[in-house]
């Protein structure tokens, strides 16, 4: 599993870019708001990846935050959304307002997205309001202090990757972090929050 890159910047289309990580080229498929951030042609970037395989293909998502490649993941659980749809719905909205439609039921702000009708759109927010866990809601806001940097929103990320519930891996997180101290490293954090959840 892929889970981040880092590299140079190497060419972009409308729905793509080109990552050179030490000489070997990663086309990832990403939303026009993360396509749009990465900067000129060279620039040394980040991003968070998902991994998406078929029985025809394999194919990496990027996002420019794990935030983003959250609600991804969120998006693509629902029954119809697939990778397209989700990146033209994250290309459409930013997270803050996906998060207010989804969490005030507002289907017509989903349904702006590019081949998301009225139904698909009703579905999506019924589906994801009741999954919507501080993960989905971004530092600053509900997401305690504790797990707002980057290393507790990966360790965050990890543990819904294994299972965990949003509120449940969003409180072992800030668990393990009011333990280690904020200048914890991304493995310690999972070893620690995995530990606090198993108690």
């Amino acid at each position: 599993m892929i889970a981040k890159l880092r590299g140079l910047l190497d060419s972009f289309s409308a729905d793509h870019a080109v990552i050179d990580v030490q000489g070997v080229g990663y086309l990832v498929y990403a939303s026009t708001r993360t396509l749009g951030a990465l900067g000129a042609i060279g620039n040394e970037i980040v991003l968070h990846t998902d991994m998406q395989v078929s029985e025809d293909s394999i194919r990496l998502v990027g996002f420019t935050t794990s935030e983003e490649r959250d609600w991804f993941r969120l998006l693509t659980s629902v029954q119809g959304v697939g990778a397209r749809v989700a990146l033209a719905i994250l290309s459409a909205l930013s997270i803050d307002e996906l998060h207010r439609a989804v969490a005030g039921g507002d289907q017509a702000m989903v349904a702006r997205s590019q081949g998301v009708g009225p139904k698909l759109a009703q579905r999506i927010v019924n589906e994801l309001k009741d999954k919507v866990g501080s993960i989905a809601l971004g530092p600053g806001r509900d997401m305690p202090a504790a797990i707002a940097g980057s290393a507790g929103a990966d360790a965050v990320s990890a543990l819904l990757n294994l299972g965990f519930r949003p509120a449940e891996a969003a409180a072992a997180v800030a668990r393990a972090e009011a333990e280690l101290g904020a200048e914890a490293t991304f493995d310690a954090l999972v070893r620690t929050a995995l530990k606090k959840a198993a108690r």
